[in-house]
């Protein structure tokens, strides 16, 4: 069991490749088992307007293509009804599919472990048409 009070924090950059799902659990997993906290809570924030994060399945690639394009029939480019353009056609989409999904997640840790089921990862969700690197905070309270 960990001591009460212990807390670990990092920062990490996820390059995307533009739009989609982009998975991290091993960094992260390392980050965990590094940490020594054996029962704890971890939680990850991104810290952009027009990206996400997930906990989604790991095992099909197809799952995160079905994400994809669900998101971009959801939330279309070219919507006429929408005044922020400043940055380009993508951004205000981008940040209603941030608003849609979510900005932090929390994940127990159980035996030194994150206590993710068997198909689970943690992936950064970008919804912005370019490449970018997004940071994203993880923080151990134990």
């Amino acid at each position: 069991m960990s001591a009460p009070g212990k807390s670990k924090q990092t920062s990490l950059t996820i390059r995307s490749d533009g739009p989609g799902l982009t998975e991290f659990t091993p960094i992260v997993s390392l980050f965990v088992r590094e940490s020594g906290v054996e029962t704890g809570l971890l939680t990850l924030f991104v810290r952009h307007t027009s990206c996400s994060l997930l906990i989604q399945e790991n095992a099909d690639p197809d799952v995160r293509a079905d994400l994809q394009e669900f998101f971009a029939r959801l939330v279309p480019e070219g919507m006429e009804w929408v005044v922020h353009a400043i940055e380009g056609p993508d951004d205000m989409p981008a940040h209603i599919k941030a608003a849609l999904t979510q900005t932090s997640l929390s994940i127990p840790i159980m035996d030194g472990k994150l206590a993710l089921g068997t198909w689970q990862g943690i992936y950064l969700f970008e919804h912005r048409a370019a490449a970018h690197d997004r940071e994203v905070l993880l923080h151990i309270s134990a």
